[in-house]
């Protein structure tokens, strides 16, 4: 009776061990200053500091210039932003394969925000930590970095200005 006593013991300590180690590591929706670059470029390929977005939502916006849908929904978010750029701000994370496709995108469509660097490491890192498959794709971070959507381009169409008071509650 007592090594049954010892085996449901120690199971029950080691679920326990398990439970807050898996609490612990669980992966935070917080991506904040560690996860922008210091730097983005502007429209005209000059690099700005990423502070100017604190204090802001910011939406991430996995697209590129071959992707149809993206195409149809840039528009869109341009208008959106615009409304709101008091609130809230759009940094581009390109799909394009290379800088120059990169830039002749945000030229065409005449893009107000910001972008990573075309094929760096900090885009690579955002697409595979916010597990991107499929764009047009945007996220919406608030103020502190922490990830508030994952299905903003439905969000804006659904509920247009709406859309930022929502993310705010």
């Amino acid at each position: 009776m007592s090594w049954l006593l010892m085996v449901m013991v120690g199971t029950i300590v080691a679920f326990t061990l398990f439970s807050q180690n898996i609490e612990e590591t669980k992966p935070q929706e917080s991506l904040g200053a560690d996860f922008l670059p210091q730097t983005l470029l502007d429209p005209s390929d000059r690099k700005v500091s990423s502070s100017i977005l604190k204090d802001k939502y910011v939406g991430l916006y996995f697209s590129a210039s071959w992707c149809g849908p993206c195409r149809s929904f840039t528009p869109e978010l341009i208008k959106f932003r615009n409304q709101h750029q008091e609130n809230f701000e759009v940094v581009l994370i390109g799909g394009d394969g290379s800088p120059k496709a990169q830039s002749k995108y945000m030229k065409k469509y005449e893009m107000p925000w910001l972008a990573m660097e075309n094929q760096s490491d900090a885009a690579k890192t955002a697409s595979e930590k916010l597990k991107v498959q499929y764009i047009p794709y945007l996220v919406i971070l608030d103020p502190e970095g922490n990830v508030v959507s994952k299905d903003g381009v439905s969000e804006i169409r659904a509920k247009g200005n709406d859309a930022l008071k929502s993310w705010i509650q």
